[in-house]
């Protein structure tokens, strides 16, 4: 079996990397938009939908990820320093560490439920509006 190389194919007329600008195998990662436009990414982040925006994801973010991480931590003691509080049978021989273990697997797909709702009709739909506001490309 015989392996060859090929170089990366000529620029074409008119194309010019910047000096700096990443390439791969001849194709050009500057993100440079498909108009050739710039995007002024700092008007964007100073913009008062994109404030709210990075507002809205952190009261939704942080709680969450408090909450969890109490959570999963109460697990983690309570397994470790309270093995009679685990220990209690519920139901047969499921006891409370069984459910609270599964509890976090469940806590988690819910969370994740939760985000992915957030997200679809929170930041998406806001970027979609800061897209159209800044005349970025949209989806």
């Amino acid at each position: 079996m015989s392996y060859t190389t090929q170089s990366p194919p000529p620029p074409r007329s008119g194309d010019q990397p910047e000096t700096g600008s990443a390439t791969f195998g001849g194709i050009d990662k500057s993100a440079r938009r498909p108009d050739g436009a710039a995007t002024d990414f700092r008007t964007i982040q100073a913009s008062p939908e994109f404030v709210e925006l990075r507002s809205r994801v952190k009261r939704f973010v942080f709680p969450m990820t408090v909450l969890f991480l109490v959570w999963y931590m109460a697990y983690v003691l309570l397994a470790d320093y309270a093995h009679d509080f685990m220990s209690t049978k519920l139901i047969g021989d499921v006891n409370v560490g069984l459910v609270m273990g599964l509890g976090q697997f469940a806590s988690s797909v819910v969370i994740t439920t939760l985000y992915v709702r957030f997200a679809s009709r929170t930041i998406d739909t806001s970027v979609d509006k800061i897209r159209q506001n800044t005349g970025g490309i949209d989806r």
